[in-house]
Formats: structure tokens, C-alpha cells, sequence
């Protein structure tokens, strides 16, 4: 049967990656905290949900980490900056995270003990390297989640790894088990996005 294009179909078609921002517009805080309330239904390793965020909103914060942002001018114009952040002691949640779950009657109590002491036993041990992979991943499938939301939302974004990630822990005094991994501006487009095109499919995939 043919695909009936959704409502996702159509957002995810019309999601552009915006550069220009009118900078007099300001998203309300209450919009941004639903959104990173819903974009929190994504899923991370072990459900451990490693994902720190850091809402930049004020005017001279964002002046500053422009200077952080290889200049980039969306970082000051846009509404705000959502810096996306990825926290490599995530299994110290694991006891809260399955507690809850246990509680919602999502699992029993078996299943959430075990879960609890596999995931210390797994993370606590793995390199720093390893876990900051873990969590870069993790952090990625949730902001595309933040991107697609927000233009449901009728604003617009544009993902930026293009930043000093040393001069932003820095800058912002982060623990050293928190890590950068990317920055979304979002806001109201002040000129459309570039379309792009995309590789044919087979060129990138091989059906076996």
C-alpha cells in the first residue's frame, strides 16, 4: 500500500535549517520548557536519558557565546540558544529512573532492581571516551525530536556543532562529567532557509 503523507511527513518536509532571525522576537520561556518536555519522549541507551540542556535567552549571554560560536549570527539573533548537553554520569539516575517506572507499574520489581545494578555495573566501568559517545548519540536523537517539534510549533532552527565545546564548558562553568554536543537556535525566521537536495537513495543504501 502507498504511504499517506502525515502531518510528521509534512513537518519534516518543511523543517529548513534557518540562518536569519528577526532578533525583536522572543519565544515565551512556558513554550520553550513544553518543548523540551515533549521532545523528552525520545529514546536514549538503557533509558538512562543523559541529556542536560542549558537555555540561553538573554541578550549579552548570547553576545558572548557568539564569540564561542565561530561568530555565527543566528546565535544572536534567534529567540534563544538551546545548548544541548550530554552527562556521562547518567547511570547515577538509573535508581530514579526505574523507581519511577516500577511505580507507573511499567515494570516490576525484579526487572527494576536488576535494571538498577546492570546499569552501574555497565557504565561506571567504561572509558570516558565510551560514554561521551554514548551520549553524544543520545543527545543527537533528541534535539532532531526539539528541531521537528518546534516547527510543528511554528518556529524555526538551525543545529550547530560549529563551537568551541572546551570554551563552552568553560565559559560556563560546566562539571567536567557535562558535555557540549550541539546548539539549536531557534526562533522566528526573519528570511527563508536554502532548500538542499539529497543523495539518491541508491547511492547510500544496499538492500540485502
Amino acid at each position: 500500500m502507498p504511504i499517506t503523507k502525515s502531518q510528521l511527513h509534512k513537518v519534516m518536509h518543511e523543517r529548513k535549517s534557518v540562518r536569519k532571525y528577526d532578533a525583536s522576537f522572543k519565544i515565551p520561556q512556558e513554550q520553550l520548557e513544553e518543548l523540551l518536555v515533549e521532545a523528552t519522549s525520545a529514546p536514549s541507551s538503557s533509558n538512562l536519558q543523559p541529556w542536560r540542556f542549558l537555555v540561553i535567552q538573554d541578550d549579552a549571554v548570547k553576545k558572548e557565546l557568539r564569540t564561542i560560536a565561530n561568530n555565527q549570527e543566528q546565535v544572536e539573533t534567534a529567540s534563544a540558544i538551546i545548548a544541548v548537553l550530554g552527562d556521562t554520569k547518567m547511570y547515577e539516575n538509573a535508581e530514579a529512573v526505574y523507581t519511577k517506572n516500577f511505580e507507573l507499574g511499567y515494570i516490576n520489581e525484579t526487572t527494576k532492581d536488576f535494571m538498577i545494578n546492570n546499569s552501574y555495573k555497565l557504565y561506571a566501568q567504561l572509558p570516558q571516551e565510551t560514554l561521551t559517545n554514548i551520549v553524544t548519540f543520545d543527545a543527537g536523537l533528541i534535539s532532531m525530536q526539539i528541531m521537528l517539534l518546534a516547527k510543528e510549533m511554528g518556529y524555526d532552527t538551525v543545529p550547530m556543532g560549529g563551537f568551541s565545546k572546551e570554551a563552552f564548558a568553560k565559559h560556563f562553568d560546566l562539571a567536567d562529567h557535562i558535555v557540549p554536543v550541539i546548539l539549536i537556535a531557534i526562533g522566528k525566521a526573519a528570511a527563508p532557509a536554502y532548500n538542499s537536495s539529497r543523495i539518491e537513495l541508491n547511492n547510500i543504501a544496499k538492500f540485502i
